[in-house]
């Protein structure tokens, strides 16, 4: 059991990787201006509406200090993670994700401003510094 379950972390890690480098960065700069107004990145980053999202790629769901979460983010949260399948779908349609989460955002529908923006984001180190 222990082995399927190291198997399919290994094959969901690799999906991750995959989905996040699909993107175009400098075309999800330009997309990322929509979330801008509540949400920020880079080294002077800090919270507004919304937490900032340096290093959100690959962490895990309500840790972003300083910032209060939801409670619906924090029931749902344990043991979550915002890979890149994760984000996809929360930056499709964030009250599918989080129902009674307080992202007031739609939504992008294109799933190539979706790609772009994570791949956008998968820049951004934890201290805002840039890969």
């Amino acid at each position: 059991m222990q082995r399927l379950l190291m198997i399919a972390g290994t094959a969901l890690l690799a999906l991750t990787v995959q989905a996040s480098a699909e993107g175009d960065p400098a075309k999800g700069k330009k997309v990322f201006k929509k979330c801008a107004a509540c949400h920020a990145v880079g080294e002077k980053a800090k919270n507004k509406v919304g937490p900032q999202l340096n290093g959100v790629v690959g962490r895990p769901w309500g840790q972003v200090e300083d910032y209060k979460y939801s409670k619906a983010l924090i029931e749902l949260g344990d043991g979550k993670v915002w890979d890149a399948e994760t984000l996809d779908a929360y930056l499709l349609k964030p009250k599918d994700v989080i129902p009674k989460g307080k992202m007031a955002f739609a939504g992008l529908r294109k799933e190539a401003d979706r790609e772009n923006v994570i791949a956008y984001l998968a820049q951004f180190k934890e201290d805002g510094t840039s890969e």
